[in-house]
């Protein structure tokens, strides 16, 4: 179908869908779907979304060999100093996370993920990509592995077009 649509209307298909997915994700789709099946039956449970928010970023940059302070944390996460602050107390007081001394700049305090801050951070992206498979079951094998392969490619080159 989209196949047959021109340049122009493929374009719009995408930015619509990207528009859907940024309101169910403004709407904490999710984390809605996550209290309604008992997901979110454990102490991390009653965190705030923002705390996972900010698990998922100190992931990402321990994924690129990098590590995190509170204020980039802030500018990762697109919040204040305090806010970022505060999620990280959160965290810190729930054990998902540890301050660590910078071995470069002894003035600088690292986030690192604990080894719960690991198992959560996990069975969080386990509930979310069974999400994603339940929402692509039907679908043939072949759109589905066009879909992992060019999302990822659309949000790499969306980041290049928007970086600052």
């Amino acid at each position: 179908m989209a196949d047959k649509l021109t340049a122009d209307e493929q374009v719009a298909a995408i930015e619509g869908a990207l528009v859907a997915l940024r309101r169910a994700q403004k709407r904490r789709a999710l984390a809605r779907l996550s209290a309604r099946t008992g997901e979110r039956e454990d102490a991390t449970g009653r965190l705030p979304d923002s705390v996972f928010e900010l698990l998922d970023a100190v992931a990402a940059a321990a994924d690129r060999d990098e590590s995190l302070t509170v204020g980039e944390a802030a500018a990762v996460l697109d919040v204040d100093q305090p806010r970022a602050s505060r999620l990280a107390a959160l965290a810190l007081e729930a054990s998902l996370i540890r301050r660590q001394a910078d071995q470069r700049d002894g003035r600088r305090s690292l986030l690192v993920l604990t080894e719960a801050g690991d198992a959560a951070l996990r069975r969080i992206q386990d509930f979310r990509r069974g999400v994603v498979a339940d929402a692509t079951r039907n679908w043939p094998v072949a759109d589905r592995a066009a879909l992992a392969r060019l999302l990822p490619r659309l949000v790499a080159d969306f980041a290049t077009q928007t970086e600052e």
